[in-house]
């Protein structure tokens, strides 16, 4: 490594954005994307790393570095897609899987325009956008922006609109027209092509227009897009291979630091709560060892008693989970991070109260990534700490919220661990959910058991298609008998 690129290094941020290697002639040979540019830049020029014969050429040919900041992760994934097409860099090539290139399509020419992913783009007269090396962050990416430009994934049949996205704001309204669909696809376009803040700018005029002419129903909805937007701005897109490497020991650390522990954290347990109206009430507890995820470790709960109360759901989780038998079985943990604000926060120490005890318990509010603590959460906040790392904290009653940078390994490692315990909450919840609705139709049948039921889904798949099945199906799986009791109730 020569001086200049030497000197060069020391100057990477510690943001997001997309870094080009450059040969001695000034060539692009690689572009990439980083969550922390500093980290994973400087992870090509270790030693100590154990890389393959590729990346040793790639590494042995870097004379330059230069990088691009982004304001969040996802402006960085799809700046990288337009780089590597700009500059068709040959590692990148090299370097990657052909098979994990992935393609945005989208076809604006159809009526009801479906926007879907590809690895084999084609002259179809749709638009494609690419090539995404991180197939899971692209998908993750449109899952977000679904919210703010809601869109179809599949042609609705004969007009008709899928009930449930369009309930969930994910798909058009019924009352939406073909052409003001398409405008909306055509802004999701402008985000996807890396026009965010002409964007944003757009539609706060339109935002203040709408205000203006008294439409006041035109200006919320565009105002809960641009938040929608402003949120994505701090989501976790992809997880870069150098958090696991550098930043998580740095987080381990500065947690330690700000919340005044006796020692870093080696056990963190993350805890969610999930249900639908307060039906199929499930709750998830994932451990992070060492800053990394230990799923092994992982626990699922349901609880006792039905509530659509979350403040309740996560006592209840809690008391559980700090009972004597299962700090024998599972340990004691370092530090509990509860997915919640204020309420879910103080609902899960007075689980903690009840037992007696005083492990370490924080929570990570979703809106602005606040870390919370409470005048009972058994630590001791060091605002020096706060300040060295460019955050503030305001006090609240007996509760702190602590604003942290979202590009910082504490918020970073944080929302790791809220995100991995709202999605081992999600699944269970959805496990429990379809089997509830496989089995509640027919359990209402008379002289149908239990060992009926599962011959019978394990036949058909769902109770819609025993439905729409034929009498001679029916009967050569349980009878004459059963079949007809099928027909009656079902």
């Amino acid at each position: 490594m020569n001086e200049r690129l030497q000197k060069k290094l020391m100057t990477l941020p510690n943001k997001p954005g997309v870094y080009l290697h450059k040969s001695e002639k000034g060539e692009v040979i690689y572009v990439g994307k980083a969550a922390v540019l500093k980290n994973r830049v400087r992870q090509y020029f270790q030693s100590t790393r154990d890389f393959d014969t590729k990346t040793l050429a790639l590494v042995a040919e870097i004379a330059d570095t230069d990088w691009l900041e982004t304001e969040s992760e996802i402006d960085a994934l799809f700046l990288e897609s337009e780089l590597v097409k700009r500059y068709k860099p040959r590692y990148n090539v090299l370097l990657r899987d052909d098979k994990s290139q992935l393609y945005v399509r989208i076809d604006m020419k159809s009526t009801w325009p479906t926007v879907t992913t590809t690895r084999n783009p084609s002259d179809d007269g749709a638009e494609y956008f690419g090539p995404f090396f991180n197939g899971l962050a692209v998908k993750k990416a449109l899952r977000y922006l679904r919210r703010s430009f809601p869109f179809f994934i599949k042609v609705p049949r004969d007009g008709a609109r899928p009930e449930l996205d369009s309930h969930l704001g994910l798909a058009p309204l019924p009352t939406t027209s073909s052409e003001e669909y398409k405008r909306n696809l055509k802004q999701l376009i402008r985000y996807v092509k890396g026009e965010r803040k002409t964007l944003v700018k757009d539609l706060e005029r339109e935002m203040k227009q709408a205000a203006k002419l008294h439409d006041f129903e035109a200006a919320a909805q565009l105002r809960n897009r641009i938040r929608n937007l402003s949120e994505l701005q701090r989501r976790i897109m992809f997880g870069d291979r150098e958090f696991l490497d550098i930043s998580k020991d740095h987080a381990l650390s500065d947690i330690k630091n700000l919340l005044g522990l006796t020692h870093v954290p080696k056990r963190i347990e993350g805890y969610d709560v999930s249900h639908m109206g307060g039906t199929n009430v499930v709750a998830s507890m994932v451990v992070f060892t060492n800053g990394v995820s230990d799923r092994s470790e992982y626990r699922k709960f349901k609880t006792k008693l039905e509530h659509n109360n979350d403040f309740y759901n996560m006592r209840e989780t809690l008391t559980r989970r700090l009972s004597e038998k299962n700090l024998k079985n599972w340990g004691t943990p370092d530090l509990i991070l509860i997915d919640g604000g204020k309420g879910q926060l103080d609902a899960a120490l007075s689980a903690q109260r009840e037992h007696e005890k005083r492990i370490p318990m924080i929570g990570l509010a979703k809106k602005q990534e606040q870390i919370v603590l409470h005048s009972d959460s058994n630590v001791t906040l060091d605002n020096r700490v706060v300040e060295k790392l460019k955050g503030y904290s305001i006090q609240s009653e007996n509760f702190t919220l602590i604003t942290l940078p979202h590009s910082s390994h504490i918020v970073k490692l944080l929302q790791r661990i809220r995100d991995e315990s709202h999605r081992f909450a999600v699944s269970y919840h959805t496990v429990l959910k379809r089997k509830k609705m496989t089995e509640s139709g027919l359990e209402a049948i008379p002289g149908i058991g239990s060992a009926t039921r599962k011959k019978l889904i394990k036949t058909f798949g769902s109770v819609k298609n025993i439905h729409h099945s034929s009498d001679d199906e029916l009967r050569r799986i349980v009878g004459e008998q059963k079949m007809k009791m099928i027909r009656k109730y079902l």
